[in-house]
């Protein structure tokens, strides 16, 4: 399966500042071709790239202040391979975390989920916070969490993430949260899921049921939205004057064009489905 992923920003640097984005399709992802550009004026920055124990690619620069373009693009050609992850991953993913309150939800969780396990338990998680919770954009906050979103019933893909992970954890099945480049997303943006470890793999759930599972682009992985900013700063005032998001499937030809077709029938959301 072909995709195209396209991200561009401009920000507005009011002092030299530390900036890491995240913003590139995942060190495992398979890319035929990639462009990455940080340019200010007639300025090119040279980025240094950092990668995470989970093939996040994090890059990192000193900005001046002024107007810096980020421009990326990529050509992803077939599906990445899944990394074995070790004990020590499985524990941290178990644990609450910031946005991932599993013991402030515990008793929740075990009233409401009682017996279940395995793919039962995913499935009815998933179930429960696709109806439970009303797609509202621009009203939730970016320090929103799990328990936020439980009380009020409303946000966005993040918030839907952090639900899903906090109520899995809680029922002693480790979670974590992905940032992904979504083809035919709507409204498009960079988007959010949650994956479930499941006998020794990692299975993606999104009850936003926004975008289909099976053409998603790992961006980052981590223990909820705080590892998983597509910018974070340190040392300055950034302002985000302009962004855009774009992730499509190519036109394929040959043996991938089955792959391609498969991905034309909609996504039922009840398989269990890796992110690719």
């Amino acid at each position: 399966m072909h995709r195209v992923v396209t991200a561009e920003m401009e920000l507005e640097l009011a002092s030299p500042v530390d900036l890491i984005f995240q913003i590139t399709a995942a060190q495992p992802v398979p890319r035929s071709s990639e462009q990455l550009s940080f340019t200010q004026d007639d300025r090119v920055y040279t980025p240094t790239e950092i990668v995470d124990q989970s093939g996040t690619r994090l890059h990192r620069l000193t900005g001046e202040a002024g107007l810096l373009s980020v421009r990326y693009e990529a050509v992803v050609d077939g599906v990445a391979t899944a990394s074995r992850t070790s004990d020590l991953e499985a524990i941290t993913y178990l644990r609450p975390s910031r946005y991932c309150q599993s013991d402030e939800v515990f008793l929740q969780a075990r009233r409401q989920f009682r017996g279940l396990s395995g793919y039962d338990l995913i499935a009815a998680v998933s179930d429960f916070v696709a109806t439970s919770t009303t797609y509202t954009p621009g009203l939730s906050h970016g320090t929103d969490s799990a328990v936020t979103t439980l009380m009020t019933g409303q946000g966005v893909c993040r918030d839907y993430a952090h639900v899903v992970i906090a109520l899995l954890r809680a029922m002693d099945m480790p979670a974590r949260y992905a940032a992904c480049f979504a083809p035919g997303l709507q409204p498009m943006d960079f988007h959010a899921v949650a994956e479930a470890y499941l006998d020794g793999a990692w299975y993606v759930i999104d009850a936003t049921r926004l975008a289909d599972r099976r053409s998603l682009v790992r961006i980052a992985t981590g223990r909820d939205a705080a590892d998983c900013a597509f910018l974070s700063y340190h040392g300055g005032i950034v302002g985000l004057r302009h962004l855009r998001v774009d992730a499509w499937v190519a036109s394929d030809q040959g043996a991938d064009a089955d792959a391609a077709a498969s991905v034309a029938e909609p996504d039922d959301f009840t398989a269990l489905v890796q992110i690719g």
